[in-house]
Parts: C-alpha cells; sequence; structure tokens
C-alpha cells in the first residue's frame, strides 16, 4: 500500500513538472497588428494590459489613466485594421495619448 502511495505522489509530481515546461513565452515585441485584430477576445485584454504597463514604465510612471487606456486600445486597433505588418508596439507609439 506505501508504495502504491509513494508511486501516486511520484507521478504527480513529475505530472506537476511536465506542466510548468508547457507554459507559453510570447514575444510581445514580435505581435502584429494583423496578430492583434484576429486575435480572440478574451486574449485581448492580456495584450492591452501590457501594453499599457510597458509605455508607462518606459515613461517612468507607475500609474495608467483608465480615461486614455480606452482611447488609446480604440485608436490602436483602428490604425492595426489598415497596417497589418506593424507591430502592435509600433501602432501604439504612433497612436498612443
Amino acid at each position: 500500500m506505501k508504495i502504491k502511495i509513494a508511486a501516486a505522489v511520484a507521478m504527480m509530481t513529475l505530472g506537476a513538472a511536465s506542466a510548468a515546461r508547457a507554459q507559453v513565452m510570447v514575444d510581445m515585441s514580435l505581435i502584429t497588428c494583423k496578430q492583434l485584430v484576429e486575435s480572440p477576445e478574451e486574449r485581448m485584454p492580456f495584450i492591452t494590459a501590457w501594453m499599457a504597463g510597458y509605455f508607462g514604465a518606459k515613461e517612468n510612471r507607475s500609474t495608467i489613466d483608465l480615461r486614455y487606456l480606452a482611447r488609446n486600445i480604440k485608436v490602436a486597433t483602428e490604425y492595426c485594421r489598415s497596417h497589418g505588418s506593424e507591430t502592435v508596439m509600433q501602432a501604439v507609439e504612433k497612436t498612443a495619448k
């Protein structure tokens, strides 16, 4: 019985280690406008939140102005619809307020 429990614990531990290695890394600087426009709706909050934080930190700000966040998302997405080959970071740099 103890051997079965030890084997089960070992299997769960190995399974957890495998799952941890399966995490996906995304290089945000490579996301194109086309990919942004075509991405699933549930992914958008992650992309836009990261962009807001990145550009805020770039300007040494620790706050996000929610009034401009919604506007910048809308304007950058509209820009991306006609500039599919540019990166999202380029689009945000050109359109952000």
